[in-house]
């Protein structure tokens, strides 16, 4: 998928991330078959680009919240101090 920022959709942006996944497997799954048109082919891509980059916001949005959680439990580090591999506060 592109790395270029468009706006979500709205009815994209209301999904919750699990909606979101399953449609993009749903929408992975039609484009892998190959036998869409090439007009239904790049509006099934561009819905794709869509649902991976609302989950993406919600896994995005999900760490800085466990970051937080965690920086608030231990009294060590802010939301944004750098972790090692295992996710722990450095």
């Amino acid at each position: 998928m592109s790395s270029q920022q468009e706006p979500v959709p709205s009815d994209v942006q209301s999904l919750s991330y699990e909606a979101a996944r399953d449609e993009l497997v749903r929408v992975v799954g039609e484009l892998e078959q190959g036998s869409a048109t090439l007009e239904r082919s790049l509006a099934l891509w561009e819905r794709g680009e869509a649902l991976a980059a609302r989950c993406e916001e919600w896994l995005v949005g999900a760490r800085a919240r466990l970051d937080a959680a965690r920086a608030a439990s231990t009294g060590e580090g802010t939301p944004d101090a750098p972790t090692d591999q295992d996710g722990a506060a450095r």
